[in-house]
């Protein structure tokens, strides 16, 4: 077979070097390229993490058993010899920017997870790469230099989960400036300072927020085929709200420091979702934020950092206390065992409301009755006997509060799903109690769990929880007032309330929620923080401006962790709602950028993008389809890939 000189550009030689001419034939497989070009060279240093980069074809030669011939390089081929892992500047949700080391060459989905592993971070699949939304040129302040902590020096591990001494990963201990990076990794920061909030870009409206979801990177794709170079800056954000085990008391196999890092990353992003007005809640809900922002920032001040071996010890008590419940069960007598299993009932007079477009109708008193998953309700508690006027399936629902403690409003959303899409049903209940036991029911019953079951008393416990600290008492403004005077309320609420209030109004109702959670300990103060955010009735909705199939219209796509929301752009209301586990399949085409969606009932969906890339929706489909199926401990790299990956080669 005839030779014929093949050019590759040496990195390590620098921007002004030659390339390097080797002669090759068609038959010779890469690797036999890289060590002819090694040699050539006569440098003699560790090569073993350079591979060879096709500048037009946009991928990397990895493959290094394939031959030339096979990859379909001729003598034009622009060819450039690298290093697959570079560095990169990575924003982090705390405002922490750190420089560290990225494969460039594998899917973006491997390169977040070699990331979560040097900053122990769990779940890595939650997480993304997102370009940073850019920011108007102003003149640089003396001082407002960027400090970036560098990490480039660590090496990647190739483990699942790093070792860990006291509490902390291997490669950070033995240098007290690595110790400090990784504490301010794991320890939630200060509140900011009024004038950096007002400084942070704030969407707009819903297209502002679509235009964000535009930025986020392919997952299926290496870096360098996005056009990322070597020491650009990216976020590193939690991209799929669908959080697994954040609950460090549940999470008896990882205890809870080993997870501080994760919680605390996913702790700030939720808060600066709330002091952006990212996402709505009501008044008594961001003071309750703030108060538990003043909490978390008072206590992760104060409260020295758990051990590893202590974190241990707490796990192994909670083991033991969940075995002494099941001994003590196993000791019942078969009458109280009988007695736990009777369900209770739930019969009261509730409202009901059923929203619709032009309706001017309000609530209806009727008689309810709480049975298995479902409720029925009658015109009277006397006519419960006879045939109810509706009854309503609850398994497989969607279950959102509404609750107003100042107007005494106590409501529970419901979405109950239907062939074509989601019917909307509000119940009003009197009081905080009759609240918490059917909220309890309701949010049971969209798990196909029956009153009978033994949460159902604990999720009654925690609502009542909940309401307590939305339940601001007046009585203790006096003492609350004095505890402490130096409380910069400017700093944990959002812009909106600056205006609205002054800083000797806010004061006082920041102080008198924080009484409410003024015992809580670190962990459980950024969980509950993490809870109420959760509970939001916006929570993990990404939205992306599209055009459906036959309209004439731009319209706006909400995309949740279990179904999606098509939106009017002009008014706001929510036209329709689609279930994912009522989806039979979903395509797209790549030549149209369409994504046309199948519903059971033979209903069908199909869509063009207008602010994002078609693969964006495609990748969040998919994410959280996989969500649903992943278990604790173990990840699917395979059934990811599967379910978001898009139709290019890698």
């Amino acid at each position: 077979m005839a030779a014929w000189d093949l050019s590759i550009t040496v990195e390590d030689l620098g921007p002004d070097a030659l390339p390097v001419s080797l002669s090759v034939t068609s038959d010779l497989h890469v690797g036999g390229v890289i060590l002819k070009l090694v040699d050539k060279t006569q440098i003699k240093r560790d090569w073993s993490d350079h591979a060879l980069w096709w500048d037009q074809k946009q991928r990397w030669l990895l493959r290094t058993s394939w031959n030339l011939e096979k990859y379909g390089i001729h003598a034009d081929a622009r060819l450039v010899f690298m290093p697959q892992h570079k560095p990169l500047r990575l924003g982090l949700p705390n405002g922490v920017t750190l420089r560290l080391c990225a494969c460039f060459s594998t899917p973006v989905f491997q390169t977040v997870m070699g990331i979560c592993r040097l900053l122990n971070i769990r779940h890595p699949e939650e997480l993304s790469l997102l370009r940073p939304v850019e920011e108007k040129k102003k003149k640089k302040e003396k001082g407002s230099a960027e400090e970036i902590f560098d990490l480039t020096a660590v090496p990647l591990s190739s483990a699942s989960r790093p070792s860990l001494y006291n509490g902390m990963p291997a490669h950070f201990i033995g240098s007290p400036q690595m110790e400090a990076i990784y504490k301010m990794l794991s320890v939630p920061q200060a509140p900011p300072a009024p004038g950096v909030i007002n400084k942070q870009y704030r969407p707009a409206s819903v297209v502002d927020k679509a235009h964000i979801n535009g930025r986020w990177l392919d997952s299926s794709r290496c870096l360098m085929q996005q056009a990322i170079q070597e020491n650009d800056r990216l976020w590193l954000r939690f991209k799929y709200f669908a959080f697994c085990d954040i609950e460090p008391k549940r999470a008896v196999s990882f205890p809870s420091q080993y997870d501080m890092v994760r919680l605390t990353q996913l702790y700030e992003q939720a808060r600066w979702a709330i002091l952006l007005e990212d996402i709505d809640c009501t008044e008594e809900e961001m003071m309750l934020f703030g108060a538990l922002q003043y909490h978390i920032s008072k206590v992760s001040q104060s409260e020295p950092q758990t051990t590893c071996a202590g974190a241990a010890m707490d796990d192994l008590e909670l083991a033991l206390q969940s075995l002494e419940v099941k001994m003590e069960g196993e000791g019942s007598s078969a009458s109280e065992m009988l007695d736990n299993m009777t369900a209770p009932e739930l019969n009261d007079y509730l409202k009901i409301f059923r929203p619709k477009r032009l309706t001017l109708k309000g609530y209806k008193q009727y008689w309810f009755k709480f049975q298995d998953a479902s409720i029925s309700y009658f015109k009277s508690k006397e006519e419960s006997i006879g045939e109810p006027i509706q009854q309503i399936n609850l398994k497989g629902c969607e279950v959102a509060p509404d609750v107003n403690m100042a107007a005494q409003k106590f409501l529970i959303r419901l979405l109950i799903p239907a062939p074509e899409g989601m019917n909307e049903v509000f119940l009003r209940c009197e009081n905080e109690e009759q609240y918490a036991r059917w909220m309890a029911g309701c949010r049971l019953a969209s798990k196909s769990k029956s009153l009978a079951d033994s949460s159902f008393q604990s999720e009654i416990r925690s609502i009542r929880s909940f309401l307590a600290m939305q339940n601001i008492s007046s009585s203790s403004h006096g003492s609350a007032n004095a505890s402490d005077e130096s409380i910069n309320t400017l700093s944990l609420v959002s812009p909106r309330y600056h205006k609205k209030y002054k800083t000797k109004q806010l004061t006082p109702r920041i102080l008198d929620a924080y009484q409410n959670v003024a015992q809580l300990s670190l962990i459980d103060a950024v969980t509950r923080f993490l809870q109420i955010w959760q509970a939001l009735p916006d929570f993990g909705v990404s939205y992306v401006v599209v055009r459906f199939k036959g309209s004439r219209k731009d319209e706006v796509l909400g995309i949740a962790p279990n179904r999606m929301i098509r939106i009017d752009l002009g008014v706001g209301d929510v036209v329709k709602t689609w279930r994912y586990n009522n989806m039979k399949q979903w395509n797209v085409n790549w030549d149209i950028k369409q994504v046309a969606i199948e519903f059971e009932g033979n209903i069908n969906v199909a869509f063009s993008c207008v602010t994002a890339d078609c693969k964006i929706v495609h990748e969040f489909i998919g994410g959280y389809i996989f969500m649903s199926t992943r278990s604790r401990d173990t990840l699917n790299e395979e059934l990811f890939h599967k379910l978001t990956g898009g139709h290019e080669a890698l």
